[in-house]
């Protein structure tokens, strides 16, 4: 680096909302031995072609991006990233269903019962 510049942070490809971070406290809070964390993947599933899949991790990649949060470490995998840019993950429960719900403006298209996801 010379001298005069500047660097920033760059912000997180994806944003996560409280409850989303709170979310990743609670598994982590009960995460098997060995788990260092929690990834975020799309891997190619469903009738749109990519699905949302989150998993717990127990060796980091160098490629997949890092998001420390107050209840643990959240990654996201490399070779999604560039469908992810932008994306905000929320957790939402209700009286039938919880999960992670995204908010991804990179999505073209989904399928009808929202299991996948096309860019």
């Amino acid at each position: 680096m010379t001298a005069g510049t500047k660097t920033r942070a760059l912000p997180a490809a994806v944003i996560l909302t409280p409850a989303a971070e709170r979310r990743i406290a609670d598994l982590m809070a009960k995460a098997p031995d060995g788990a260092i964390g929690v990834k975020l993947s799309t891997p190619r599933r469903g009738c749109s072609g990519l699905a949302y899949s989150v998993d717990y991790v127990s060796e980091a990649d160098p490629f997949d991006e890092k998001i420390e949060t107050p209840g643990g470490i959240f990654y996201i995998d490399g070779a999604s990233v560039l469908y992810l840019v932008g994306s905000t993950m929320d957790w939402r429960e209700d009286d039938f269903t919880a999960g992670f719900v995204f908010d991804n403006p990179n999505a073209k298209g989904a399928c009808g019962c929202g299991e996948s996801f096309t860019v």
